[in-house]
């Protein structure tokens, strides 16, 4: 098993930024890559960023491409999510989760490990 707890979230005014940590514990080894999604009251949950434990190859959707920036810290075993320029539409719970390969990074179902998730707002 793998145990994920994301922290960092808040509330912001809108151009602002947030840094968001998700802290992996236990059989870590048994996973390849950790990805971001988010979900907003009344809508499905979204990706947003993933990145590959061992090469640090990174993608992101394109609705926060050029604003956040996904990172790791292979030994603290820790990824990041630096949000810039938050907008009120990044106002979600953003989930944190791993799994193993790096196919169909955008797709939830493709991971096996999720965060209890961190709430993220946005003011006007």
């Amino acid at each position: 098993q793998v145990q994920l707890v994301e922290s960092g979230g808040g509330l912001v005014q809108a151009g602002g930024s947030l840094r968001l940590a998700c802290a992996a514990s236990g059989r870590t080894f048994s996973t390849s890559a950790m990805g971001w999604f988010r979900q907003a009251p009344g809508k499905e949950r979204e990706f947003v960023a993933a990145i590959n434990w061992s090469d640090g190859r990174t993608h992101y959707a394109d609705s926060v491409k050029g604003r956040f920036t996904i990172s790791r810290d292979n030994a603290k075993n820790t990824v990041y999510l630096q949000m810039n320029s938050l907008k009120p539409e990044d106002t979600a719970v953003y989930y944190c989760a791993a799994r193993s390969g790096w196919t169909r990074v955008v797709v939830s179902r493709e991971y096996d490990y999720w965060g209890q998730g961190t709430q993220v707002t946005v003011s006007s």
